[in-house]
């Protein structure tokens, strides 16, 4: 595995609380968000980048500065987050550079895109203590991954020469006429090479999807070594997402990185009401899995 350099880690200590664990915000999301707050698709085609940054701020302001990092996009939260004074001096700040949404192969395979413009020296630019890339694999499709393997090594290999930490996501996803049954049974195996294909190009931190089982969870830990992984929330509501956090936790992993499961019912157009749930609403939820990290790291220090 590839170490982190002296200013990696300190990026990754800053992303962490003072357990050693990763408790990051994640509302990077563009598409996701519009339509958590819009019903129709003629609704979310209406709501503005600066309203999609307003969100963001109140995320910010209300939720991520009791988790220690916010997870941002560099089109509608950044510079404005840093710039106006929303983000806490003592709040870590992660810019995602993949762009909302995916292109579509002629096979049919999901390609990721990144934003225009944004590499590791521009996210060095805009404050951020570092990146994170989100790819799309599918480990048993050989063929689906060549693109996306690329652009994932072309990022990995910018943020080492700006020597900044790079969180390294994927996501999987099913193929067109697979059954969800299919789907389902492959999926642990879909993660665990998933995250050996980003260890072998040299992946230093990786936010990764619940691998199906406490099994799944140690073999990624097993594989990991000392490379620490997050685990994600990928949209699940919070009851479901709890026994997923532990499970991980309990199996090796260094923390959570979680978006929707925490504010997706508590974001609203109607930026009063966004600030009672977020406050009240989503601050308990972070404090429950602030709860299960802790039960595991305590004691332990960044690694």
């Amino acid at each position: 595995m590839t170490a982190m350099t002296t200013a990696e880690r300190r990026g990754y200590h800053q992303i962490c609380d003072a357990s050693g664990a990763m408790m990051v915000i994640a509302c990077d999301q563009r598409g996701g968000m519009r339509t958590v707050l819009a019903a129709t698709p003629e609704e979310q085609a209406k709501i503005s980048n600066a309203t999609l940054g307003e969100t963001k701020a109140d995320i910010t302001r209300h939720l991520a500065s009791k988790a220690g990092c916010v997870l941002v996009d560099p089109i509608c939260a950044v510079p404005g987050l840093v710039d106006s004074g929303v983000l806490p001096r003592d709040t870590a700040l992660l810019i995602g550079i993949d762009a909302s949404g995916w292109d579509t192969s002629p096979e049919g395979y999901r390609i990721s895109r990144m934003v225009d413009g944004i590499d590791a020296r521009k996210v060095r630019e805009l404050g951020a203590t570092g990146g994170k890339i989100m790819v799309y694999l599918r480990m048993d499709t050989p063929q689906a991954n060549v693109q996306n393997l690329e652009t994932l090594k072309a990022s990995i290999e910018d943020f080492a020469r700006e020597d900044l930490l790079l969180v390294v996501e994927f996501l999987t996803y099913p193929l067109e006429g697979e059954s969800k049954e299919d789907y389902a049974q492959k999926l642990p195996m879909l993660i665990v090479e998933g995250s050996r294909a980003c260890l072998e190009l040299g992946s230093k931190v990786l936010k990764i999807p619940y691998p199906g089982s406490e099994d799944a969870c140690a073999q990624v830990t097993k594989l990991a070594g000392d490379v620490p992984w997050a685990v994600l929330s990928a949209g699940v509501d919070h009851q479901t997402f709890l026994p997923q956090v532990e499970a991980a936790m309990k199996n090796g992993a260094s923390g959570v990185i979680a978006g929707r499961s925490l504010w997706k019912d508590c974001i609203s157009l109607d930026r009063d009401v966004s600030r009672q749930k977020l406050s009240t609403i989503a601050v308990s939820r972070l404090q429950d899995i602030q709860t299960i990290i802790h039960r595991y790291r305590a004691g332990k220090a960044a690694a």
